[in-house]
C-alpha cells in the first residue's frame, strides 16, 4: 500500500472528526407522510453509513409545513417528528458515520408534485397549500403563485429554523446544514432575479443576504459550539443579472464570521430558463474559488462519480469534502469501492467481511 489517498484522510470540524472526505448529499425521497421519517428513510440512510461514507445527510427537512417542496417531504417542524429520527441516528453513528440534517424551506417552489407524479402545482383539495416567497412571482408558469412575505412571516421563518436546529440536536444529529440554494426560500431572497422587495430585505446586496444571515445566526445560536454547521448555496444562477460567484464569495466570508464551518457549493435552481453547462465536476471551480477567496472550508458537489476524480478534488485543494448524490443512489457502498480502486484499506462491516478484499478489518 502506498500513501493514504487524500479522499480517505480524516477531517476535523470543531469537535467532530469525519473518518474520510466523502459526504452523502441531501437527496429528496418524497416518501414521508406528514413529514415523518419511516422505514424507507431508515434503510436509505443506514445503507450509506454501512457503505463507508463519513457524513450522511437526510434529505431537505422542512422547518414548517408550508416549507415542504411536496406533501411527501420530510419535516422537522414538530417535536414528535424529531423523535422518529432517533433510531436512525443511533444506527448511522453506530456504523462510524456522522449524521446530518439539511434544514430547508421551499419558498415559492413549495406545494408541487413529487417527480414520479408529474410536474406542477398540488392544489389545496389534493393536500397542497399557498406558498410564501419574497414576492408574489411564481418560479414558472406551472408553479403556484406565492404570497409575498410580511415582516412577521420573516420573523416566523427565522424562528422555525432555530427551533428545527434545536430539535435536530435532541434527535442525535451531529451536523446541520442550512439550505440556501436551488431556488428555495433563502436563495430566492439572495438573488436579485427573485427578490425585488423594496424593504430592508430587498434591493442591495446587504439587504438580500439579510435573511440568510439571520437564519444562520439563529441556528448557530442553538447548535452546540463543538459541532459543525454547513450552508449549501447556489454559487451562481447561471443567468445574467442574477446571483453570481462574486456575491457567493462575499456571502461565504460573512458566513464564516458568524460560525459556519463548511460552504457546500452547488449552483442553479432559481431561474427556470437558465442554461447550465453540465459536465463532470462542473461545480468544483466554485468550491475552489470560495475556499481560496473566502478562507472557509468547502464541499464540492455535482457529477462527481469516479474515485480518482474525487481524490483529485481533495488532493488539489479544490474542496475539503466531496458531496455525492446520484452516484450514492447507484451504489450505496461507493466509499468501499473507492478505497479498493485507490489502493487503500478501510474497515468493512463485520457482516460483509466475507466479500471484502484481503486484509480488510472489521468495524
Amino acid at each position: 500500500m502506498g500513501d493514504m489517498p487524500h479522499l480517505f484522510e480524516p477531517l476535523q470540524l470543531r469537535g467532530l472528526t469525519l473518518r474520510n472526505r466523502i459526504v452523502v448529499s441531501p437527496m429528496c425521497q418524497y416518501s414521508s407522510h406528514e413529514g415523518f421519517a419511516n422505514d424507507w428513510h431508515f434503510v436509505h440512510l443506514a445503507s450509506r453509513a454501512v457503505g463507508g461514507a463519513a457524513l450522511v445527510f437526510t434529505e431537505a427537512a422542512a422547518v414548517t409545513p408550508e416549507g415542504r417542496i411536496s406533501p411527501d417531504d420530510l419535516g422537522i417542524w414538530d417535536d414528535v417528528q424529531a423523535g422518529a429520527f432517533e433510531r436512525i441516528a443511533r444506527f448511522v453513528k453506530g456504523e462510524g458515520a456522522a449524521f446530518g440534517m439539511q434544514l430547508a424551506h421551499a419558498g415559492r417552489k413549495a406545494s408541487t408534485r413529487r417527480p414520479w407524479d408529474g410536474v406542477g402545482t398540488v392544489p389545496p383539495e389534493e393536500g397542497g397549500w399557498d406558498p410564501i416567497a419574497p414576492t408574489a412571482t411564481p418560479f414558472a408558469d406551472n408553479y403556484p403563485v406565492p404570497r409575498m412575505m410580511t415582516a412577521e412571516d420573516i420573523v416566523q421563518v427565522v424562528d422555525a429554523f432555530r427551533n428545527a436546529a434545536y430539535r435536530a440536536r435532541r434527535a442525535g444529529f451531529d451536523v446541520v446544514e442550512v439550505h440556501a440554494a436551488h431556488g428555495y426560500l433563502i436563495h430566492e431572497f439572495l438573488s436579485p432575479l427573485s427578490n425585488t422587495r423594496t424593504d430592508e430585505y430587498g434591493g442591495s446586496f446587504e439587504n438580500r443576504i439579510r435573511l440568510c444571515l439571520e437564519v444562520v445566526s439563529a441556528v448557530r445560536g442553538v447548535w452546540p459550539e463543538d459541532l459543525p454547521l454547513f450552508v449549501r448555496i447556489s454559487s451562481t444562477d447561471w443567468f445574467e443579472g442574477g446571483w453570481d460567484i462574486e456575491q457567493s464569495v462575499e456571502l461565504a466570508r460573512r458566513l464564516g464570521a458568524i460560525g459556519v464551518d463548511v460552504v457546500d457549493c452547488s449552483s442553479g435552481g432559481n431561474v427556470s430558463q437558465a442554461k447550465i453547462p453540465l459536465a463532470p465536476g462542473y461545480q468544483v471551480p466554485f468550491a475552489e474559488r470560495i475556499k481560496r477567496d473566502a478562507a472557509i472550508s468547502t464541499g464540492a458537489v455535482g457529477l462527481i462519480t469516479d474515485p480518482a476524480q474525487a481524490d483529485a478534488v481533495v488532493r488539489n485543494g479544490q474542496a475539503d469534502v466531496v458531496v455525492l448524490a446520484r452516484e450514492m443512489l447507484r451504489d450505496p457502498y461507493w466509499p468501499l469501492r473507492a478505497a479498493r480502486e485507490l489502493g487503500h484499506e478501510v474497515a468493512w462491516p463485520a457482516q460483509y467481511l466475507r466479500a471484502a478484499p484481503p486484509h480488510s478489518l472489521a468495524r
